[in-house]
């Protein structure tokens, strides 16, 4: 039986308490550019100038930047440490945020939300290792305070984009989630030059960085973490426009995806806990996949009469997504395989969910309604399945 080396000495307490405020305010940022643009772009495509095949194109953008600079976030990390690549991350975030607020057309618009989430995608890498490296002894409390922050930035972005921007402008709506994204780039900037001298870099001795690409646990986290993603950022990006084109109002959207995003801080809190009690958390993987077949049914039969319930269905289905990034750290050994497999992951699997949001729009156009693209999510639920049960299975990456 393979069993894990000891952990690291825990660091210094005065640091290990200025690391979790970090990992804290961080987690806080890492949707909400996402989450609290989603329910203004028929708006700003209003003043802007632009329609639906745009709104599809902003609506790939989070998967495309996530999978590039996920993949890219590793190597980074292994040259300038964990601490300084997510100082640089967050600043890139803050900066493009306010630049995306003040974009004077399409461009620009799109140019600055691609940098924004390039930040945000090498952020989602490094908050991983960074967690073991920090927390190696409290990995299931802090998986848990930053997935539950995460969803908790998620749930509130969504929630406070209308009445934000009804009340002081779309860009003001757009621009104030700069402010949290540049203050976690300064904890992080007082955090990396409070540990200069320390080696957190997440890199391992030549030779024994595991060979993640060859691993079928790694895969299956893999396949599920981008079915789980194309399934989030499709319900993020198109729940609007299938609740108002049933009849729903503009509201009504906005605060669906809040709803949606509210049920994720309960998953946050509870399957990180239970993925690190149980040697195999498979029977996770087949409620939260029983739970999207009814959401998505549901929204194509009776998307007013039942829209509570299929919402809610929705939102408790992608608990896959806290339970892959917890499964990242219960199936590697060291925070340099942690990082490697982090990147491979999250990178690999946003590139495979990336066109999801951009597909399904076009399918909506060529179809006349969304009844076909509803479907097409309830049938990749299938190949979740089958990537879940080797992502679950009770064995190490590297071996």
């Amino acid at each position: 039986m393979t069993t894990l080396a000891p952990p690291a000495a825990p660091p210094a307490r005065r640091l290990a308490v200025w690391a979790g405020l970090a990992i804290a305010v961080t987690a806080v940022n890492l949707r909400t550019a996402v989450t609290g643009f989603s329910p203004l772009l028929e708006t700003i495509g209003d003043r802007l100038g632009f329609g639906v095949a745009l709104i599809g194109v902003l609506g790939t953008v989070p998967a495309a930047s996530f999978a590039i600079f996920g993949l890219l976030a590793p190597v980074v990390t292994r040259r300038f440490g964990l601490e300084r690549t997510a100082t640089a991350a967050l600043a890139l975030t803050a900066a493009s945020l306010l630049l995306r607020a003040l974009a004077p057309g399409p461009v620009v618009l799109v140019v600055s939300t691609v940098l924004a989430l390039a930040g945000i995608g090498a952020a989602n890498v490094v908050v991983v290792p960074l967690v073991k490296t920090w927390f190696p002894d409290r990995i299931a409390l802090w998986t848990s305070t930053y997935l539950l922050l995460l969803q908790t930035g998620q749930f509130i972005a969504p929630l406070l984009a209308v009445p934000v921007a009804d009340a002081a402008g779309w860009r003001v709506s757009v621009g104030v989630w700069a402010v949290p994204a540049a203050l976690a780039a300064v904890l992080w900037l007082v955090l990396a030059l409070a540990t200069r001298s320390a080696d957190h870099r997440a890199s391992a001795p030549a030779g024994t960085r595991p060979r993640v690409a060859r691993s079928a646990t790694a895969w299956g986290l893999v396949v599920l973490f981008a079915l789980t993603a194309l399934t989030n950022y499709a319900v993020i990006t198109w729940l609007p426009a299938v609740l108002t084109d049933a009849g729903g109002s503009r509201a009504l959207g906005g605060s669906m995806v809040a709803l949606y995003s509210a049920w994720g801080v309960l998953a946050a809190l509870a399957v990180p806990q239970l993925a690190t009690r149980v040697a195999n958390p498979f029977p996770v993987v087949v409620v939260c996949s029983a739970l999207l077949v009814v959401g998505f049914v549901g929204l194509d039969l009776a998307p007013r009469e039942g829209t509570l319930l299929w919402v809610c269905a929705l939102g408790v289905g992608v608990s896959s997504f806290p339970l892959c990034l917890t499964l990242v750290n219960q199936r590697t050994r060291t925070p340099a395989a942690a990082a490697s497999v982090s990147g491979f992951v999250q990178g690999t699997g946003y590139a495979l969910a990336a066109t999801g949001p951009l597909g399904l729009g076009l399918l909506r156009e060529a179809t006349g309604s969304w009844s076909a693209p509803l479907w097409l999510l309830t049938a990749s639920v299938v190949p979740g399945l089958v990537a879940g049960w080797f992502a679950c299975r009770p064995r190490y990456v590297e071996d």
